[in-house]
């Protein structure tokens, strides 16, 4: 017989239930963020003891015993990071470490430590000294390689510790008779690589100064440089060289087409492959800027069309064939090859998704779309144009046409 249990019933029941499970919950979660918690417990905690540091790039690890004191919420510290700036770090009671930073230059500091209770009463002070090494948006600045490029320079260097820094270039203007800054450039990473172009190959004056997320700012570097000759280079001397890897092609739309400097007729149009690779010469020696690709007409945001390019290219005068690998960083070599830089075909100007891309994204696309090719990239003769990626995830491609812009040797 089945017994039917009444609302009032239910709730004697099920209500323990769920009190044990939210104290359970409660019970097995530990947040590693300092949480405040009232408490009326006003005694004073104890102070860390065992200091140790551990001197860094702008900043200092130190480590500590906590106290004993059972009201223990956090470790807070206190210190200048510059003329006008104090910081403060915190970390909860389930630690037994704290990271300064933010230093804007190195030397010694004085960082306060307090142990917190649960009703915000700090322990007694305890004073320790720091001695942070060169901060990092120092040694990015001071390591930047700053060279003529295409239309302007580029600035290349490291990022020693990987950590956000911002870049900040000027450019004289004899006109105004002062430098001009452009928007700064966000880098993260462990390299850095940016460019300024769109000036006339007349010797330009340009500086760079870098930033962390701290405010803590570098000085300025200037240097006087003839930025690169760009010029279109002249497909009529390119030339399809076949390699045993290269993708076959379908449909009478030959890699040739690919760069006859017409949109209209037939492209490059291939089948099935594991790696859709084309190969050819471009009939001289030349140190490539960018590229401009059409990816074939009407679609160009769906179905076979390229998203993810990566562009090898060989200063030998016979390359020979070589496995290339689908994912793999600029500058890396397979055997005559030389990753010159991994693109990605951006996403519709108008936000749709790319298989409902409108006659404006379209017409968009239609007009080219530009690839800068890294600085660091070396001049070449020939070309492998891979698509590691489709729009339509197929292992095949269409294209329509491709350009190339740079200074010929």
């Amino acid at each position: 017989m089945i017994k039917r249990i009444k609302k009032t019933d239910w709730l004697t029941y099920v209500m323990p239930l769920v009190f044990v499970i939210a104290l359970l919950s409660v019970s097995c979660s530990k947040s590693e963020s300092p949480v405040e918690v009232v408490s009326d417990d006003m005694s004073k905690p104890d102070v860390v003891t065992d200091i140790k540091v551990e001197n860094l790039n702008g900043s200092a690890r130190i480590t500590y015993k906590l106290p004993q004191s059972k009201n223990l919420l956090y470790v807070l510290a206190q210190y200048p990071i510059n003329d006008n700036r104090i910081r403060e770090s915190k970390t909860s009671y389930y630690r037994d470490t704290i990271i300064v930073d933010g230093f804007a230059e190195e030397g010694e500091y004085e960082v306060t430590l307090y142990a917190v209770s649960r009703a915000n009463v700090k322990s007694d002070p305890v004073m320790v000294k720091v001695q942070p090494q060169k901060p990092n948006y120092i040694l990015v600045n001071e390591g930047l390689e700053i060279a003529a490029d295409f239309g302007g320079a580029s600035f290349i260097g490291a990022n020693p510790t990987g950590a956000p820094i911002s870049i900040h270039l000027l450019a004289f203007n004899p006109a105004k008779n002062k430098f001009e800054e452009r928007d700064p450039i966000y880098v993260s990473g462990n390299t850095v690589a940016v460019s300024l172009r769109g000036f006339e190959p007349t010797e330009q004056e340009f500086g760079v100064y870098t930033s962390d997320r701290f405010g803590n700012t570098s000085e300025i570097r200037y240097s006087k440089v003839v930025p690169l000759f760009e010029t279109l280079l002249d497909k009529s001397k390119f030339f399809v060289y076949r390699l045993p890897s290269d993708a076959p092609i379908g449909f009478g739309w030959e890699l040739r087409y690919f760069f006859d400097g017409s949109l209209n007729g037939n492209g490059w149009h291939t089948t099935t492959a594991p790696l859709t690779v084309g190969t050819f010469g471009i009939g001289q020696t030349a140190k490539i800027s960018r590229f401009v690709l059409w990816n074939r007409l009407p679609n160009m945001f769906s179905d076979q069309n390229a998203k993810g390019i990566t562009i090898w290219g060989s200063n030998v005068d016979e390359p020979q064939d070589a496995p290339l690998p689908r994912s793999s960083e600029p500058g890396t070599i397979a055997g005559d090859w030389v990753n010159m830089g991994n693109f990605t075909y951006p996403n519709p100007p108008s936000g749709l998704p790319g298989n409902r891309a409108n006659a404006a994204d379209n017409a968009w696309a239609n007009e080219g779309v530009n690839f800068v090719i890294p600085s660091a990239a070396p001049p070449v003769k020939y070309i492998r144009f891979v698509a590691t990626q489709t729009w339509g995830g197929l292992n095949y491609i269409n294209a329509m046409e491709i350009s190339f812009y740079g200074s010929p040797e």
